[in-house]
């Protein structure tokens, strides 16, 4: 799976979101200022042509529709995340964040807890490493 850039990542948001939608229900979610029509139409065709999202005619117009689910981008995305900067293992990513984020012992075991119920944050893939 390919990664998105910070705009495509934004325009699919707002698509995991709406489920289906045309350009301007895109738009008019979007944070001001608002981006052009054809900026947001153009990120949309990218979208296509990377396999993340799919369209089909209404009338004059399209709807767009996302592909890839947003647990599977999540999860890959997670992953790159945790190969990359914290050489495959969960747990020292968790030992930063902690770190970083002045994380209390009840926060972390809330965490633990959510994720022994299965309930954890979407696409987690649990690596023992």
């Amino acid at each position: 799976m390919k990664q998105l850039t910070k705009a495509e990542e934004e325009v699919m948001q707002q698509l995991w979101e709406l489920e289906k939608c045309n350009v301007a229900a895109i738009i008019e979610r979007l944070p001001e200022p608002k981006p052009a029509y054809n900026t947001v139409s153009t990120i949309v065709r990218i979208l296509e042509g990377k396999g993340f999202v799919g369209h089909e005619k209404e009338g004059k117009g399209y709807l767009y529709f996302p592909i890839v689910k947003k647990s599977d981008y999540s999860n890959q995305s997670i992953n790159k995340l945790v190969d990359g900067y914290f050489q495959g293992s969960f747990k020292s990513m968790v030992s930063f964040f902690m770190k970083k984020n002045d994380m209390s012992l009840s926060e972390l075991e809330s965490i633990m807890q959510d994720i022994k119920k299965g309930s954890g944050p979407e696409g987690i893939n649990k690596k023992n490493k």
